[in-house]
């Protein structure tokens, strides 16, 4: 292979990543008047400031039909950039792709920003979009949800932990938000909990009336 057709090849995996869920997944993120995680990351950042990282990283799992899934970006887009001249770091999940769901890599790329702003001193900014765990990594996901964990804590009060909840985050997606400094949520689109609703209902039968909804708890 040339080096022109090594070129193509990269231009093609990076329009692959960039790309997502694909557009239906992508317009049914913006019909639900949400946008992506690029579009996120590109209205907060300075104009041409973000560097991206790991952007071709993938899962390695292959149980329960993951070796023939692939999940562009692992789900979440991570890296630097400025916000009005100032480093900071981010990372913004991708709902398009397996509904943002953090498997091993996910939570690797998450990491790996998080020590980069440590070194530096610089704030992390986690922009949240996610269903939660990805079930099908089982051990090897909610172990990286340990690992982000552990990082919000050792860097509580060295750096600002900032957290934007733009959509779900169910489950262990809503404990991270949970122990940073900030956490702001969009009206009529963020949501935390631990429990989805129709598993609450199921294990638990707890019902909370809130005006005229209902919301079940564990």
């Amino acid at each position: 292979m040339g080096t022109v057709d090594k070129l193509e090849e990269l231009q093609y995996r990076r329009d692959k990543v960039e790309s997502g869920g694909g557009k239906a997944k992508i317009q049914k993120q913006h019909n639900a008047n949400k946008l992506t995680a690029r579009e996120r990351i590109k209205a907060l950042m300075d104009a041409d400031s973000f560097i991206e990282v790991d952007a071709f990283v993938s899962h390695r799992c292959t149980e329960f039909g993951m070796d023939a899934t692939e999940a562009p970006g692992e789900g979440v887009v991570t890296g630097y950039g400025t916000v009005d001249g100032r480093l900071v770091y981010v990372y913004s999940q991708d709902f398009t792709v397996m509904g943002g769901s953090l498997g091993e890599m996910h939570a690797k790329k998450i990491c790996k920003v998080m020590d980069m702003a440590a070194r530096m001193g610089a704030p992390i900014i986690g922009i949240n979009d996610s269903g939660g765990t990805r079930i099908q990594e089982g051990l090897d996901a909610l172990s990286g949800y340990g690992e982000i964990f552990y990082r919000n804590t050792i860097n509580s009060g060295v750096i600002p932990q900032i957290s934007v909840i733009m959509g779900p985050c169910a489950g262990g997606a809503a404990y991270s938000p949970a122990i940073t400094d900030f956490v702001f949520m969009v009206d009529k689109t963020a949501q935390m909990f631990y429990v989805y609703i129709r598993i609450g209902q199921y294990f638990f039968h707890v019902v909370i009336i809130i005006g005229s909804q209902q919301r079940f708890c564990t």
